[in-house]
């Protein structure tokens, strides 16, 4: 795992702007300063009279050798890369059959002769996770490519006559021709959706990279042009297509599937941890791979719903593995929270992050690199939203015009019990669903903001990726609408940069193009089966686990907030947040005034609302000081 980062201009000479000029190096430098977190072990640079480029190293395969950037035998072609190449030994094997020759033994040179090969079509070869970048010095082109899922990241900027990369977004910032300003369109679609679910970042002229696509940079004419290799759509096959393939066969395909990616998972020249909670996924991961630390973080004392290290515990015991465990305190929660925001580089309205944070923490003391089990919600229909179709199936049969009706009037009730069910149940699935986190609606971020943008609607932004599924059943469109936006955009974002915080590599092993093979034709009666989520799977998972493992209701990554937000410490943390300047400068008054009322109320999502909120007043301090001085 790597940090890279690098500048194309269109004519390379020292900064005119700065007094004295700073030299091409001393920016470079910066640059890689400023992402050091991301590779601690070595920092190298290539610099021509086009291009600059820069890597920040953490050593996993090949520790001796594989030194970035890394150019072909003629130098023509330059690499800087992040991430790790699974069948890198199928591919060498080859290339070499069709005359490349190697000098390394790791994953990176793949990455060289393959572009040499095959060109743009290099990522449909590879197997794995990563974002990489190769200069081509005589044509003077860059091509940048990130992994289908979007484990890792890569951020862009087009400047007047620059074009710059970056793992992170701290990465760019330091380069003197890109000025820092605000993106406020995506501050308001980041108050429905929980993350920054733009292509446009929250820095005004800073993009990302989409997961499954490529970039081609011309220093000529300074053109850009993205193009996507890779969709996660799904082929949920039918009763008529299925061949007579019964339940155990699907099982044993799918079991097959993720006990290969697990093992290509552990192929490290360092030791390989897990991370381990009380849920089956990570369980799963957990009882397959073939390390022996696994890790776990708490909140509170005893087994409750938001401490799982009594059950990790019992589990770890039982699988002859050692446990390390850590329970959170508050104070440590609270003094983590802007530590955890710089990391981010964007607001996160997902408490989780702080826990993750400190479970990489206490991995990284021990290991370099652990394998966890995010992705197999998306994959396999693990999220409990996916099982409303099934319960509204007999509802939405009754006319629409009655529904509509129904949910008019509920709307007018008090929180109850069924209020919900009748409003969601008058809506298509288009209209309800726009991931996993549904925090403002479009007219409640209206009334917040002070300057509300003429940004879409969540639902017009996501009607595109809608239609492109719309002969897909309900649950299934939701799961690529996860797919697409709510697994990079929050998901693995906050898992890529809350271990990379400590420098520590983490691996996703549902995440892999085999198993996601299997899981994209996966019939949908066996996704949800009922009000039972991920059913397939978990019967996959059963074959290792026991059976209160495998058949464990979903926590995900539960935080205390109600309580963490009316104790004297969130209180205090709160209030002065909503009364800053940022907030002043954002935000209206009354609406912070109410969000305020309504904090440890256990209906509704006010407690994640006003945690959104103040996630983004924090981390605008952190990135606009001086904004808001």
């Amino acid at each position: 795992m790597c940090g890279i980062c690098g500048f194309i201009e269109r004519n390379m000479k020292n900064s005119q702007d700065s007094h004295p000029p700073i030299s091409r190096e001393q920016i470079l430098e910066t640059m890689m300063t400023a992402i050091i977190h991301r590779g601690p072990d070595q920092g190298k640079s290539w610099i021509s009279e086009h291009a600059a480029l820069g890597f920040r190293r953490l050593s996993i395969i090949d520790l001796e050798g594989s030194v970035q950037p890394m150019a072909n035998e003629t130098g023509n072609l330059v690499l800087v890369f992040n991430g790790e190449i699974y069948n890198y030994r199928e591919l060498r094997q080859e290339l070499t059959l069709a005359g490349h020759r190697f000098s390394t033994q790791g994953d990176s040179e793949v990455l060289l002769h393959g572009y040499e090969e095959w060109g743009e079509h290099l990522p449909e070869h590879l197997r794995g996770m990563f974002a990489f970048a190769i200069w081509d010095e005589a044509k003077e082109q860059l091509y940048a490519a990130r992994d289908p899922f979007g484990i890792k990241p890569f951020y862009y900027a087009l400047t007047e006559g620059c074009f710059l990369f970056a793992s992170e977004i701290k990465g760019i910032l330091p380069h003197p021709s890109y000025q820092k300003k605000l993106n406020p369109e995506a501050l308001e679609q980041y108050l429905s959706f929980q993350y920054s679910a733009l292509e446009k970042t929250f820095f005004q002229g800073i993009c990302q990279l989409r997961p499954g696509h490529f970039l081609n940079y011309k220093k000529k004419n300074a053109s850009l042009e993205l193009i996507q290799y890779f969709s996660p759509e799904l082929y949920p096959a039918s009763h008529a297509k299925l061949g007579g393939k019964e339940e155990k066969e699907w099982v044993s395909r799918l079991d097959e599937a993720i006990a290969d990616s697990v093992d290509i998972h552990m192929a490290a020249d360092v030791e390989v941890g897990a991370f381990l909670s009380g849920g089956v996924d990570s369980s799963l991961v957990a009882a397959e791979f073939t390390g022996n630390k696994t890790f776990t973080v708490g909140f509170g004392k005893g087994q409750t719903r938001y401490n799982e290290m009594p059950l990790a515990k019992e589990l770890a015991e039982e699988l002859n593995l050692s446990h390390q465990g850590k329970q959170i305190s508050e104070k440590e929660f609270w003094e983590a929270v802007p530590e955890v925001l710089f990391h981010m580089d964007e607001p996160s309205g997902d408490p989780s992050a702080v826990a993750l944070y400190f479970l990489s923490r206490e991995a990284a003391r021990q290991v370099k690199v652990v394998v966890s089990g995010e992705g197999a919600d998306e994959l396999f229909g693990g999220y409990c939203i996916y099982c409303e179709p099934n319960a509204l199936h007999l509802y939405q049969k009754l006319p629409s015009p009655l529904r509509k009706g129904l949910a008019g009037l509920a709307a007018h009730l008090p929180k109850m019990r069924g209020r919900s069910f009748l409003i969601r149940g008058s809506m298509p699935v288009e209209e309800r669903f726009i991931g996993n986190a549904n925090l403002f609606t479009e007219k409640e971020r209206k009334k917040l903001l002070k300057a509300p943008t003429k940004a879409l609607s969540p639902q017009e932004l996501l009607a595109g990726d809608y239609a492109e599924v719309r002969e897909l059943d309900e649950a299934s469109r939701m799961q690529y609408i996860d797919l697409l936006h709510w697994l990079p955009g929050d998901i693995l974002q906050k898992a890529d940069r809350m271990s990379m915080a400590h420098s520590l590599e983490l691996r996703v092993p549902y995440l892999d193009r085999e198993v996601f093979a299997v899981a994209r034709c996966l019939p949908s009666k066996y996704k949800q089966k009922k009000q039972v989520s991920k059913y397939l799977f978990r019967q996959a998972a059963a074959l290792h686990l026991p059976d209160a493992s495998s058949q464990r209701r979903k926590l995900g990554f539960p935080v205390p907030l109600g309580h963490f937000l009316t104790s004297e410490t969130g209180s205090k943390a709160v209030s002065q947040a909503f009364r800053s300047p940022a907030a002043e400068k954002f935000f209206n008054r009354e609406a912070l005034d109410e969000l305020m009322a309504g904090r440890g109320c256990g209906r509704g999502n006010t407690n994640r609302k006003l945690w959104a909120v103040y996630a983004f007043l924090v981390w605008y301090e952190i990135y606009f000081p001086e904004e808001t001085a």
